[in-house]
């Protein structure tokens, strides 16, 4: 029998066949996880199924798709790593007051003759001190919204614009953000490298965004109102709650910038970073050596404060703010992954991955024309799975071979894959991340895209930089070396 499987012969699919997995998958997740409103990793599980038959039909063998989707997995393995140590990161970092005082501090600059150009540099910096945009504007943008509904001559929609477009900078540009250790993971590349390369687009769109909110806010009178209790509230019970030790507190965040700084391993740096952390939370904020440890494996609770602690009036905000991260808080991310992967995997051997690659290079000469493709890719997966994940890690199997073969760096892939997913989601009012933006902010995702001048400016800056090779990062001859034997080992696998 084994004998007769061997002999088996194996044949290359059409493009039609080849789309068919791709096609399903599409179906799946649009009816199944948006419109039934299933879980999604079932979803993908369905879609693989359909591929592994199609693969079946094509000659090729279950062992042969089980080793494929293995050393698919393994590829990413270093990074999937990475993603748990950053759920101990964030805990370590809320338990030991680093992420609260720069929360705290952030909150304090509030202006309201500035308050559309506040709202969008403070959601950014704890954006990217949290590494979450929906914990963000779930926080700090909520209590921006209650300042914006306090003011007089303040435009609601604006504000929420800002809002959305500081929490997707922080997504993509925070070393804790789970989308973009799992873009950078996907495409292979070290998790700083991948957000410096990041900086090509994120930081003119976010120069855009300022510009749009500094000139959107210079016909504001007003002077100020009840909104501004909210973060008195907020700040109130964040400096009751925690000691601000500055220096102590921001040793954590500095050993993470000068790791990155000088390209230290990742995990080693962020251990040092989660352990001082966790020094601070003993020594300085008197937690107990036990809550100090869950915190990092479970997340931080405020119930972890002291007994009889009293959250005050802003009970509600802190406790959606603070409790956070954790190890355990990766594992869905990881899940889905692993499901993502195991179709990517399938599809890899009957060869479907390699017939779609060759015709989409045939549609794309240039550089330029291959980044465009992607964004495509990007914003086609987004729109049809509304799965921001499956967003990142389907594009990015596809398609970096085609950018190793052409001798691109795969962190241009990684950039173009966030520039059409993970931060045009917002901006789509069927996705989840629409749909939760538009509830939490009580604003229509309609009426403040035109306002979030960050999720779709990306895309233009993209299209630009391919076309004129502008912060396109090409290989060196060894490197594209190294990464063709890599590619050719994973065909042979």
């Amino acid at each position: 029998m084994t004998k007769e499987k061997k002999q088996r012969e194996q044949r290359s699919p059409s493009l039609l066949l080849a789309l068919t997995p791709i096609i399903a998958m599409a179906v799946f997740m649009g009816v199944g996880a948006i419109w039934l409103e299933l879980p999604a990793e079932p979803m993908l599980i369905l879609a693989a199924v359909v591929a592994a038959i199609i693969a079946y039909m094509l000659g090729h063998g279950y062992d042969e798709m089980l080793n494929t989707i293995a050393e698919k997995i393994a590829g990413i393995m270093p990074a999937m790593l990475i993603l748990i140590v950053v759920g101990m990161l964030i805990g370590s970092w809320m338990i030991g007051g680093t992420i609260p005082m720069m929360v705290y501090f952030g909150l304090k600059i509030v202006s309201p003759k500035y308050l559309y150009l506040t709202a969008l540099l403070v959601t950014a910096i704890t954006s990217v001190c949290t590494g979450t945009s929906w914990g963000s504007a779930g926080t700090i943008g909520v209590a921006f919204m209650g300042v914006a509904l306090g003011m007089d001559g303040i435009n609601p929609a604006i504000v929420a614009g800002a809002v959305v477009s500081g929490a997707y900078f922080g997504d993509k540009l925070s070393p804790l953000s789970g989308d973009t250790n799992l873009a950078a993971a996907i495409t292979h590349v070290n998790v700083f490298t991948h957000m410096k390369h990041l900086l090509w687009t994120t930081f003119p769109s976010l120069l855009v965004a300022a510009i749009v909110m500094f000139v959107a806010g210079r016909g504001v009178q007003s002077t100020g109102g009840r909104g501004f209790d909210k973060v008195a509230e907020m700040n109130n019970t964040l400096s009751q709650a925690f000691t601000w030790n500055v220096v102590m507190l921001l040793i954590p965040l500095l050993i993470i910038l000068i790791g990155s700084a000088w390209k230290k391993p990742t995990i080693p740096v962020m251990l040092l970073s989660s352990a001082v952390a966790m020094f601070n939370a003993v020594v300085i904020q008197h937690f107990s050596v036990t809550n100090a440890f869950n915190a990092i494996v479970n997340g931080f609770d405020t119930s972890m404060l002291p007994k009889g602690f009293n959250l005050g009036p802003a009970a509600k905000d802190i406790t959606s703010l603070l409790n956070r991260g954790g190890m355990e808080s990766m594992m869905s991310t990881l899940l889905i992954a692993f499901c993502a992967l195991s179709f990517a995997g399938v599809l890899s051997a009957s060869g479907a991955l390699n017939k779609i690659v060759e015709s989409l290079l045939k549609i794309s000469k240039s550089t330029g024309s291959l980044i465009v493709v992607t964004l495509l890719t990007g914003i086609l997966t987004i729109s049809t799975t509304c799965n921001g994940q499956v967003s990142l890690l389907l594009p990015g199997e596809l398609l970096r071979p085609a950018y190793i073969r052409r001798g691109l760096h795969p962190c241009n892939l990684g950039r173009s894959i966030e520039d059409s997913g993970t931060i045009f989601e917002p901006i789509l009012p069927w996705t989840a991340a629409g749909a939760y933006m538009a509830a939490t902010l009580g604003v229509p995702t309609l009426s403040y895209m035109p306002w979030a001048t960050l999720c779709w400016t990306g895309v233009i800056f993209a299209t630009i930089w391919g076309y004129t090779g502008i912060g396109i990062r090409k290989l060196t001859p060894d490197e594209q070396k190294t990464m063709l034997a890599e590619l050719d080992k994973e065909k042979e696998a």
